[in-house]
């Protein structure tokens, strides 16, 4: 599909924007990420928080403009924290962001059928893991390195869209966003934004912060993987490997005043 004049502009304006209105976004994510999550919010001119005790989740995410749920590197009292962050976020009527990292495996798959049927505004995962929440492909599952194309996991997402009344993203090579109805293909980026711990992860704060700037889950989930997406091969064509293009890839964000461009269907 194509997206109206309007809904570009909307797109390429949410790099400045955010840095007018700073979002804080909350943040229950991976703990091997944290750092790199929070230094990529402050590069993009959001504001992170990393509130993770039970006694104050709930109380935290509710005064946040958005929050992230990550469950990368979930256990008991994580799972119980996030519980009481989801629900103060409903309650206060903030969108959240929910990253289904290894879904498929049956711990996680509880855990994520819970989540989901909270209603998270934005679910993004890869073609697996977006498969395996669509209870598609839970034979097949292969962990977050898994070989699916994106393209494979389409019909899956827009399934799952559907079904929860939400919007879904599918990172790989190609990237697309569906809420369901409409989809939008996102291309760019560079093989080396899979090799540096905390990018994907870090994506999903960053889809908190716009969609939270946005006020339309779909338009700011664009906007941060095309963000993403034009950062990481511009970052890619200075870089000498991985160390250096860590860097360069916080400076592009920093940098970023304007998304340029990025591919519809």
């Amino acid at each position: 599909m194509t997206l109206s004049v309007t809904e570009v502009s909307q797109i390429r304006s949410l790099p400045l924007q955010t840095r007018q209105t700073p979002p804080l976004v909350h943040c229950l994510t991976n703990q091997v990420v944290s750092n790199f999550t929070a230094n990529i919010l402050l590069a993009l001119g959001a504001s992170p928080a990393m509130v993770t005790a039970i006694e104050e989740t709930a109380e935290f995410a509710a005064i946040a403009s958005a929050l992230l749920i990550n469950i990368g590197t979930i256990d008991t009292p994580r799972y119980q924290a996030m519980r009481e962050a989801i629900a103060g976020a409903n309650k206060a009527g903030k969108p959240w962001v929910f990253d289904p990292i290894t879904a498929g495996l049956p711990f996680r798959m509880k855990i994520a059928a819970e989540f989901i049927a909270e209603k998270p505004a934005v679910i993004r995962g890869n073609a697996s893991e977006i498969m395996s929440l669509a209870s598609l492909a839970n034979t097949s599952f292969k962990g977050i390195d898994s070989k699916a194309g994106s393209e494979e996991a389409l019909n899956s997402a827009q399934q799952l869209a559907k079904d929860i009344g939400t919007v879904v993203a599918v990172s790989g090579e190609v990237d697309y966003v569906t809420d369901g109805q409409r989809i939008i293909k996102i291309t760019g980026g560079h093989p080396l934004m899979t090799k540096v711990t905390g990018v994907g992860c870090a994506l999903n704060a960053v889809i908190a912060a716009y969609i939270a700037v946005a006020k339309d889950p779909f338009l700011g989930t664009i906007a941060a993987l095309a963000a993403f997406s034009q950062c990481g091969s511009e970052a890619a064509f200075q870089a000498e490997g991985t160390g250096s293009f860590s860097v360069a890839f916080l400076d592009r964000l920093t940098q970023l005043q304007e998304i340029s461009g990025f591919g519809s269907l």
